[in-house]
């Protein structure tokens, strides 16, 4: 039975993305350099003071069938999407019994930041405009933030849990952190991890523009993510979402499976500053930074790459930059950082796990995507940002992180080691 020391392992990828519709796709996209932030078509566009984000690259209706489609939120159908994809990569047909796996030591920790946002404003437009029988019966079970899990649960027959954390822009970390856990503490011998959103509607729009979170520059929409950037001035948002798969070593290496990347450690803060806004000391990432290299025993000079949060605000680049420096010291200057948001925009519930799975590609390719659209480099950002092309890791340190924060000062850093 797994302890609490136990190894686990990834070995299923699966992602919808704003650059692509899958992994290969994705990573693809990513490494070179390619934005999928363009300008918003849809008629409610027009009247709102942002009118830029990042979609999904490929919609879920060219994937779902049309009919399962219609009873999911469109945060569930890419975790759905996301979920069959690391399935299948991780080698496993079916089910969990048709699949060898035992159902109840089978587990599912799907998050979202705000859940099915879409489907609660699309039946209260019904509710208001035509009465309470327009309503659909099947609302709740779409609208409710458990429902990515639940049905990732219900499709793979996972029965040793299904959790939903919520917490912002951290909570698919979150969902990897507390797999982690699930297996290291004998819950589970393999867990469906990640997260998902799609919230590019007008209300959620309105109001991060409003509260001058997202950019409100008009030029070449894939110029406006730009985190690090001396001239940035929000971020972009975005939808889809990334699961992985989960494993004790001990499990897939009795079947013979392909690892990716050990989950070596989590670590887990509250900066308890802001609701909205970074500590400018950056003393929770640096904690949390912390709580997960002693949680996967490295040492700072184990760490060969950090994917950032970095969103493209003004305080919070800054913040995450103190955080590193404060940890890492003078390793910070050998220490290549990279910034994905710059080409898929924020995912808020979903960033996370997009993240790991990059940071994962990232250590098992031995390549660091590069971070676009930093033309003037804030001289407050005291880090080795990697810009205009992949950067090769070689055979350095084996360990990466990958950094996540969320409105409500939330902070989770997850920490890899190459296999």
């Amino acid at each position: 039975m797994p302890h609490p020391q136990a190894r686990v392992v990834v070995t299923g990828l699966g992602a919808t993305t704003p650059v692509g519709g899958d992994v290969a796709t994705t990573w693809d996209s990513l490494l070179a350099g390619q934005s999928g932030v363009r300008t918003l078509t849809q008629e409610w566009v027009a009247d709102m003071p942002v009118r830029i984000g990042a979609p999904a690259a490929v919609d879920p209706s060219e994937v779902l069938p049309r009919v399962e489609a219609r009873k999911l939120d469109r945060s569930a159908q890419f975790a759905m999407i996301a979920a069959r994809q690391a399935w299948a990569d991780a080698g496993f047909e079916g089910d969990a019994e048709e699949a060898g796996v035992d159902p109840d030591r089978l587990g599912v920790v799907c998050a979202s930041g705000i859940g099915g946002l879409t489907t609660l404003l699309s039946n209260y437009d019904h509710l208001r405009d035509t009465g309470p029988r327009k309503v659909s019966p099947l609302a709740i079970p779409m609208l409710m933030p458990n429902s990515p899990a639940a049905n990732v649960s219900l499709d793979l027959r996972a029965r040793a849990g299904a959790h939903t954390p919520v917490s912002a822009c951290s909570s698919s970390s979150e969902a990897i952190a507390n797999a982690l856990d699930m297996i290291r503490l004998g819950r589970a011998d393999v867990v469906v991890a990640g997260g998902s959103e799609a919230v590019i509607s007008p209300l959620p729009v309105a109001a991060f523009a409003n509260m001058m979170a997202l950019s409100k520059r008009d030029d070449d929409p894939t110029l406006v993510s730009r985190p690090f950037d001396k001239n940035r001035d929000g971020f972009v948002l975005g939808e889809g979402g990334a699961l992985l798969v989960l494993e004790s070593a001990e499990h897939a290496e009795a079947r013979g499976a392909r690892i990716y990347a050990e989950v070596a450690g989590a670590g887990m803060s509250a900066d308890a500053h802001h609701i909205a806004q970074s500590d400018p000391g950056g003393q929770g990432i640096i904690a949390a930074t912390r709580k997960a290299l002693a949680d996967a025993t490295m040492d700072i000079t184990d760490v060969s790459h950090v994917n950032c949060h970095a969103t493209s605000t003004p305080v919070g680049d800054i913040a995450e930059s103190v955080a590193l420096n404060a940890v890492f010291g003078e390793h910070t200057g050998s220490l290549p950082v990279t910034a994905t948001k710059s080409m898929i925009g924020h995912l808020l519930g979903g960033a996370g796990a997009v993240a790991a799975l990059t940071t994962i590609l990232s250590l098992h390719n031995r390549l660091v995507p590069p971070t676009i659209n930093v033309d003037d480099l804030d001289e407050e950002i005291d880090l080795d940002v990697v810009r205009a092309e992949p950067r090769k890791l070689d055979d350095g340190p084996p360990g990466a992180l990958t950094n996540a924060f969320g409105f409500g000062g939330h902070n989770v850093v997850l920490a890899f080691r190459r296999t």
